[in-house]
């Protein structure tokens, strides 16, 4: 199993002036660092690849999803602004050797509204023809997109794995598959390592493994084992990574609902997260 971490947990947006997270996340020892693209501009693509590389890190590519990137609005033009974002990222990708892209794909964090049902199918609909198309792109580019369920307070579109399920067969490309996040997967499924087995090998793309309060993974409630468990039984050969929030931006907090540290330090979470890690999966 390889372990990995989000630099949200020091940084937002990540830029050049962010490179020197790199080095401290290998010498914590993890193998991974993932970096959301919140504004591509700010980054040197050529340059961090150079480092990672000489640091033997591997990076995988995450989203960052406000507004003005969402696949299933309304607004022609916010939609355009969405498929252009991810078809973006999907590139930055395929350029770091990320194995994946992954996030809400389908809509902006922070959306939360009752609408009717046939408001609910158009917006699907809009979802599904982007991600037809995004999933071409990503299989040009050997980059598996991974759907992640948010939960019920950050998205009213997907919260469960078997929203996601129905979501991905209708867009039915073997490049369009599932993310999990365990701090979200905690609040929306009855039972996480049912979850695990039911998606299999084939469907997992990532695991970001967030304690139930986003702290330090292993202090809380999440059943960590029963995860462990699920998770060897499907033979996942995916990244595990931290991936929760400490100086976070004014939008950030807003969509994530953060309020309150997480934890005595973004370092500390960092570095007895992996412990844990290592400790529970390679035990």
């Amino acid at each position: 199993m390889k372990f990995g971490v989000s630099t949200f947990l020091w940084v937002s947006p990540f830029s050049n002036a962010s490179f020197n997270l790199l080095s401290k996340v290998k010498e914590m020892g993890f193998d991974i660092i993932e970096i959301p693209v919140e504004d591509k501009d700010l980054i040197d693509w050529q340059r961090l690849k150079v480092m990672a590389d000489e640091l033997d890190l591997q990076l995988t590519i995450s989203g960052a999803f406000g507004a003005e990137r969402d696949i299933s609005s309304d607004s022609p033009r916010i939609r355009k602004q969405g498929f252009n974002y991810i078809a973006d990222c999907i590139r930055i990708a395929g350029q770091m050797n990320s194995p994946i892209f992954g996030g809400p794909l389908y809509a902006a964090v922070g959306k939360t509204r009752f609408v009717s049902e046939a408001q609910k199918a158009k917006e699907k609909d809009y979802c599904v023809a982007a991600l037809k198309e995004l999933g071409a792109i990503a299989s040009d580019y050997g980059v598996e997109l991974g759907v992640e369920p948010l939960n019920r307070f950050e998205s009213d579109m997907i919260n469960t794995a078997d929203q996601a399920l129905d979501l991905i067969s209708e867009v039915a490309h073997s490049h369009v598959k599932i993310q999990l996040d365990t701090f979200h997967n905690n609040i929306e499924e009855k039972d996480i390592p049912a979850t695990i087995r039911k998606l299999g090998k084939e469907r997992l793309c990532h695991v970001q493994g967030n304690e139930s309060d986003r702290g330090t993974p292993g202090t809380a409630n999440v059943d960590w084992q029963g995860i462990k468990e699920a998770l060897t039984d499907i033979d996942y050969q995916g990244a595990v990574v931290i991936e929760t929030f400490g100086a976070v931006s004014e939008e950030i907090a807003k969509a994530t609902c953060i309020w309150r540290p997480l934890a005595n330090s973004s370092d500390e979470l960092a570095s007895e997260g992996l412990a844990f890690y290592k400790s529970l999966f390679n035990s």
